[in-house]
């Protein structure tokens, strides 16, 4: 027996207008919020015009969805390279706000594993301090490169399960996690070297 996410996939590739908008009311504000965690230039005027080419992206290309993975995945993969059109068509050239974009200080819930980031001076004014490290992060993320990229922004941004990302991707769910690990690993290298990077000369005695 179908599942109801099956059927309601059947039902939309058959032009049912109903369909569509049952898919858009249950996804909509998941994808939207995925795609706020992007940058903190991102307006939620921004975020709207992106999830608007998020689904009419879906809507042109239902056909290509083979349900090897969740609706929700498929729509996050598409919303990770709209988003970075869009941020790439505004030629966005330095990133910063008072909000980080990405919080892996925690724990990860499943290996436990946490980057090593660097912490930097936290003076009086911590929200500079969270946004530098925020630009700093969203920098490795982007010399990074996919797949790690991608599976990083679906494990963090879109707090997809392992077994999402392995069906995501098409992988096991052990190949799932040490690709995660290995490249958890190589961007908090990226960090740590973009931080050393972009720091101001040491003052002269």
């Amino acid at each position: 027996m179908a599942s109801p996410e099956a059927e309601l996939i059947v039902r939309c590739r058959a032009g049912d207008p109903g369909a569509w908008d049952e898919l858009f009311d249950r996804q909509y504000d998941p994808v939207g919020r995925f795609v706020f965690q992007f940058s903190p230039e991102l307006t939620p005027e921004d975020v709207e015009d992106i999830c608007q080419e998020v689904f009419l992206s879906a809507v042109r290309n239902l056909a290509s969805f083979q349900g090897k993975s969740a609706i929700q995945t498929w729509l996050f993969r598409i919303a990770v390279n709209k988003t970075r059109d869009f941020l790439e068509k505004r030629g966005a050239a330095k990133r910063g706000g008072g909000r980080a974009p990405i919080s892996l200080n925690e724990p990860d819930g499943q290996t436990g594993l946490t980057l090593d980031l660097p912490s930097g001076e936290r003076g009086p004014d911590q929200s500079l301090a969270a946004s530098e490290q925020g630009a700093w992060l969203r920098a490795a993320l982007d010399r990074l490169g996919d797949p790690c990229r991608e599976v990083i922004e679906l494990r963090f941004f879109a707090e997809l399960s392992y077994e999402e990302i392995a069906r995501a991707f098409g992988i096991t769910v052990k190949a799932a996690g040490s690709r995660l690990h290995k490249c958890l690993g190589r961007l908090a290298e990226l960090v740590k070297s973009t931080r050393r990077e972009e720091a101001p000369p040491p003052k002269p005695v």
